[in-house]
């Protein structure tokens, strides 16, 4: 599996943690998780990854990334 593949099922499934929170909470306590635990490695990789289409990516995990 790639890093970029990686990446996304990781936000994803972060996402999925989150989605209960419904779409006004979940994509901040998604970037929030993301910013305490990710390396910034990673976190820019996942940046670059929406800026080049985002593929795979669940819509709560495109709005947590947008706002990193």
């Amino acid at each position: 599996m790639h890093q970029d593949e990686k990446l996304v099922a990781m936000v994803n499934q972060i996402g999925h943690f989150f989605a209960h929170q419904g779409p006004e909470r979940a994509p901040e306590s998604i970037a929030d998780h993301i910013r305490k635990f990710w390396d910034p490695r990673m976190r820019a990789a996942i940046k670059e990854h929406l800026a080049k289409g985002g593929a795979g990516l669940d819509a709560f995990a495109i709005k947590a990334v947008e706002l990193l």
